[in-house]
């Protein structure tokens, strides 16, 4: 079951910003000056040392967090990475950064990816000229993604979105004002960032 609870405590139990809510508004400056306090009243209090084991899950959890997918999604992408020949870890990052939500988001099209589930969710994507409703789909190499018509551009949050300039576009995209294309083969180097890859596969794995 996706989480849909408050984005903010996640976060803080975290202790790092899951990129859930959007750049600039109230609430993403509350969650960075309370970043590093854990939620709860015993939030401020030293925290015993965790497992291996706990670590790992907490790791798997941020990645499901991050992306917004279900435990099933993350189980599937596992299963299907592990059966491809090479590095498991590479393959599982490939299969997130293709989600046609992930890549809205990454495009700087939407400001967070729960704002782009939403706008592939109501049709307002369009993958090589047809609107493609399926937030899961994964793009491939050649893909063009824009969206479905003007007005789908002339929504708030998408015009503020699309103001941004800072938004910096990893290698394997290519964009033009409202039109993003896939150049190349997404690695595992962005989602490396923010999550330990190997423990979320260990913790498959066991």
């Amino acid at each position: 079951m996706r989480y849909t609870g408050p984005r903010n405590r996640i976060a803080r139990r975290e202790k790092m910003d899951l990129g859930l809510k959007t750049p600039g508004s109230k609430s993403h400056a509350r969650l960075l000056k309370r970043l590093n306090v854990s939620p709860g009243q015993q939030g401020g209090r030293r925290k015993r040392k965790i497992s291996d084991h706990a670590t790992q899950l907490r790791e798997k959890q941020k990645l499901r967090f991050i992306f917004g997918i279900t435990e099933r999604q993350l189980k599937k992408y596992f299963s299907l990475a592990i059966q491809k020949k090479g590095n498991t870890a590479f393959y599982l990052a490939q299969f997130l950064e293709r989600r046609l939500d992930n890549v809205m988001y990454r495009l700087g099209f939407a400001p967070t990816r729960a704002a782009a589930r939403q706008l592939v969710s109501h049709g307002h994507v369009k993958v090589n000229d047809s609107v493609v409703r399926t937030p899961s789909y994964q793009v491939k190499f050649d893909d063009i993604i824009t969206f479905s018509d003007e007005k789908s551009v002339r929504i708030p949050y998408i015009e503020k979105a699309l103001e941004n300039k800072d938004v910096l576009l990893p290698k394997w995209f290519e964009r033009k004002a409202t039109l993003g294309k896939i150049i190349a083969e997404p690695n595992q180097e962005e989602v490396e960032k923010q999550i330990n890859l190997r423990s979320v596969i260990e913790f498959y794995s066991r």
